[in-house]
């Protein structure tokens, strides 16, 4: 699938290009892919990989193409190497890098002074930085804290308590494409992140377990509003 918009009259020389595949996890298979983007004139910039099995690795290319036109034929090129198949493919304004994202929203949560504080920047902050179409936290019976266009609260909580008997999701190895959750233990809080049309992945779930931590340690210094 190819998505998205190209990029404004300040990017980069070339179209910011994200493209995530799915290859065997055989040596060679990662040089064959970056040998097909070059030959359309692709600049690889970056390399995230976001899951990694016995047999298989997903990787995230952040590239620059000569045009957006290019994107479908880039597809087809990559999908020419034995085993490999491109979930997705999308123009972006510009390219994140997960690294410092995570110290950026971990700073964010450090210097807050209060907890409400330090909910509204951890939902903020993790829907900007997993680029999700919204993020709830919630805390008991209070109302939900979200960013973005969230369920209803009683879906919310359906969603937190069909995920809360997993310790696959309470560790970040596994969840549903469109979902993240990540529970906040001493403060009884969960968090949950959606995302249509751009499923999660294992480093993207433990990112957000490992930020869900330093909140919830956090939360136990501070005033309550």
């Amino acid at each position: 699938m190819v998505e998205g918009a190209a990029a404004g009259d300040d990017a980069p020389a070339g179209v910011p290009v994200v493209v995530r595949v799915l290859l065997p996890d055989r040596p060679g298979a990662l040089g064959l892919v970056a040998s097909r983007i070059g030959a359309l004139g692709g600049d690889i910039v970056g390399i995230d990989v976001l899951e990694r099995g016995e047999h298989l690795a997903i990787d995230e290319f952040s590239l620059l193409l000569p045009r957006a036109e290019l994107a479908p034929l880039l597809v087809r090129e990559i999908e020419e190497v034995d085993g490999a198949l491109v979930e997705e493919c999308r123009t972006v304004h510009s390219f994140g890098d997960p690294r410092l994202d995570a110290l950026d929203t971990a700073e964010q949560l450090v210097v807050a002074s209060t907890n409400s504080a330090l909910r509204a920047r951890l939902v903020a902050r993790t829907r900007s930085e997993f680029g999700a179409d919204w993020t709830a936290l919630l805390v008991g019976e209070d109302a939900p804290v979200f960013d973005g266009t969230a369920p209803a609260a009683e879906m919310l909580r359906a969603l937190a308590a069909g995920t809360g008997a997993s310790p696959l999701v309470a560790e970040g190895v596994a969840g549903p494409d469109d979902l993240m959750v990540a529970r906040l233990a001493n403060a009884g809080a969960v968090l949950l992140v959606g995302r249509e049309g751009h499923p999660f992945r294992r480093r993207e779930r433990k990112q957000l377990v490992a930020l869900a931590r330093i909140a919830d340690h956090l939360e136990t210094r501070l005033l309550p509003a």
